[in-house]
């Protein structure tokens, strides 16, 4: 073959295959056109038949449920009883075992506050706490019963002629001082 005859044939594939991609493009956006009706109807179809088989499905399902439910509540009743009968004490057991364990050993005197609110130091504090209120009473109770008795020395009179002198002076019932004047 020749250079020429080379060419010729590269110009006319070319040519051609131009063509018949014009043509096959043309067929494919026919096809495209009828397959997004067809598509769509399919979907539609798949949707209906998902939703019949949904419904037939839980049709067929209620009942077979209902029945596995009845047989399954007694069942898990037994199983409960015989777990807190059997498993939970040795559970609990356990529980108790580790907790034993892991507790870190008491001291003789722990500092802070477990040591402040041990009962017999709040039973000594409550009881000296009760010793000072009484004394504070007594002494209240004393103070109030010489304050009156010397109220009692103020307004009686020293002296008998005090008594009959009326320009002596007088004590209300409200403590005010007066003098009568004649």
């Amino acid at each position: 073959m020749s250079l020429t005859n080379t060419n010729r044939t590269t110009a006319t594939n070319t040519n051609s295959t131009t063509a018949g991609k014009v043509a096959i493009g043309a067929r494919a956006k026919d096809a495209a056109a009828q397959a997004v009706p067809i598509g769509k109807r399919v979907g539609t179809t798949a949707v209906q038949g998902a939703r019949q088989g949904v419904q037939g499905t839980k049709e067929w399902a209620a009942p077979h449920v209902q029945g596995a439910r009845e047989w399954a509540a007694p069942r898990l009743d037994i199983a409960a009883d015989a777990v807190t009968a059997t498993v939970a004490p040795r559970v609990s057991s356990a529980l108790h075992a580790t907790a034993s364990r892991v507790r870190p050993p008491e001291t003789a005197a722990q500092p802070g506050r477990r040591g402040l609110l041990d009962w017999r130091w709040l039973l000594g504090l409550g009881a000296a706490a009760a010793a000072a209120g009484a004394v504070a009473a007594v002494a209240m109770r004393r103070r109030y019963a010489s304050a009156t008795a010397e109220a009692e020395d103020a307004t009686e009179p020293d002296a008998p002629e005090q008594a009959d002198d009326p320009a002596a002076e007088a004590t209300s019932v409200n403590g005010q001082v007066t003098t009568t004047k004649t």
